[in-house]
């Protein structure tokens, strides 16, 4: 397989900086439903209308930010910038896929603090719930018919989802389980993983050529040292002038921990976040978790950011000597800096690396397998979305290793079905722009609500 030559200019792809910080605010906008959905919409931005980078080397970037702790989707982004612009458009590429929805959380944690739920919101996140399930299903779809091309492939995809959906596997064991066996295919001369992740063939603007700056290690040390000291020195701060058992010294220490050890993205973090929070910590209610993951599914940006939404409400309850809307505001951004700090560290120090290995056969096997298995977990997604979306109610059945989610059939949702399958049908047959079905549906759960047909 041969391999990436040297492009004798970083920027020869013709796209200019101001250019491509326009089109990653583009992004971040529309980057609502978690993981699957935000990586559909970066995919056909990117891929599809702009035609930055082929099919192939987007699903290498976005195996590789699987295999990082911190949430993939932000770092895909970085990782993006990072291969387009250096490390300034990787900066400018995952801050801004955070800052609408920090800026939203905050808003909207503010708002809840003061005021408690507000119906009207709710219903306009009604509405996005409906837009959010049809782009993971074309996710889906389009992910689908380009990663799965064999039937050990599709086999493979099969048995993630199988996992995932009924016996609850972790997210990371199954993205490390399929990288072994792609590994051990490729190595053993099978082809059966081969795919095209290396060189899709596809045209792109970036195209075959390797960035000359991507090979430059020096300068990813350089500035993966910068980022562990903007990381941690404010940490060390922070326990230094309050000691350990102040709530920022907490939120700096505790988030900062889950930053180093969620692999697999927000999923594999949450239930250890609630449970700290919740019963240990004491900074809010098991309903008021569920609230803020509610806030967090349907604003843009990562899922992980209900992170801010719980160190507000931490702060905020345990102000020390400052205004609690004061300590509330300080405990979120200080928990969103020592969350997202990490991501751009383990992107800019890994990147290079990774680049290089995109013509060896055995990690291309590898990674192309964890595209298959990550198949079977965006499929799992949709029906996650769909059985909540469009039920009221769902009942978990656990026994004989099952750990399997049934609705409640008479808890059905007759809007949220048909503004589902409204939705549905205006992105895979009509192929209505995102903007048109995110706002479409947004303001038609406005609407159900003031008619009395659906609840905030």
């Amino acid at each position: 397989m041969r391999q990436d030559s040297v492009a004798p200019s970083a920027d020869h792809h013709g796209v200019s900086l101001r250019e491509a910080t326009g089109v990653w605010a583009r992004i971040a906008a529309l980057s609502f439903g978690g993981p699957a959905g935000q990586i559909a919409v970066m995919h056909r931005i990117v891929v599809e209308e702009r035609r930055w980078v082929d099919e192939g080397r987007f699903l290498h970037a976005l195996n590789i930010c699987m295999l990082l702790p911190g949430p993939e989707a932000q770092q895909l982004a970085t990782y993006l910038g990072w291969l387009m612009h250096r490390t300034l458009g990787g900066v400018i590429a995952g801050g801004l896929f955070v800052l609408p929805g920090a800026v939203a959380i905050m808003a909207l944690s503010i708002v809840y603090a003061l005021y408690g739920q507000v119906p009207l919101i709710g219903a306009l996140f009604f509405g996005l719930k409906a837009a959010v399930l049809a782009i993971v299903l074309q996710a889906v779809l389009r992910v689908g018919k380009r990663a799965l091309r064999s039937r050990a492939q599709w086999a493979l995809a099969a048995a993630s989802f199988i996992g995932i959906f009924l016996f609850g596997l972790p997210f990371p064991v199954i993205v490390l389980g399929a990288g072994l066996i792609g590994f051990a295919a490729a190595r053993a001369g099978s082809d059966a993983f081969a795919g095209t992740t290396a060189h899709s063939g596809g045209t792109s603007l970036l195209g075959d050529t390797l960035p000359a700056h991507t090979r430059d290690r020096r300068a990813a040390f350089r500035i993966a040292g910068i980022c562990l000291a903007l990381w941690l020195v404010p940490v060390g701060a922070v326990l230094l002038a309050l000691g350990p058992q102040d709530v920022f010294s907490r939120i700096a220490t505790f988030f900062s921990t889950m930053a180093v050890v969620t692999f697999g993205g927000a999923y594999a973090a949450l239930a250890y976040v609630a449970q700290q929070a919740v019963e240990s910590f004491h900074w809010l209610s098991p309903r008021e978790m569920l609230d803020g993951l509610g806030l967090a599914e349907t604003t843009p940006g990562p899922l992980i950011m209900v992170m801010q939404f719980v160190a507000f409400m931490g702060a905020f309850r345990n102000p020390g000597d400052l205004a609690p809307l004061t300590a509330g505001i300080l405990g979120g951004l200080l928990a969103t800096w020592v969350t997202f700090l990490p991501c751009f560290l383990f992107v800019f120090l890994a990147a290079p690396f990774a680049e290089a290995l995109r013509g060896n056969g055995q990690v291309v096997g590898a990674l192309n397998a964890v595209t298959a298995a990550v198949v079977g977990v965006i499929l799992n997604l949709a029906v996650w979305f769909f059985l909540h979306t469009i039920f009221r109610e769902v009942q978990p059945l656990r026994g004989l290793g099952l750990t399997l989610d049934l609705p409640v059939l008479g808890s059905l949702d007759p809007a949220a079905l048909l503004l589902s399958l409204a939705a549905i049908v205006a992105t895979l047959r009509f192929k209505a722009g995102l903007a048109t079905v995110l706002g479409g549906c947004a303001a038609a759960g406005v609407i159900l609500y003031l008619a009395g047909f659906a609840t905030g």
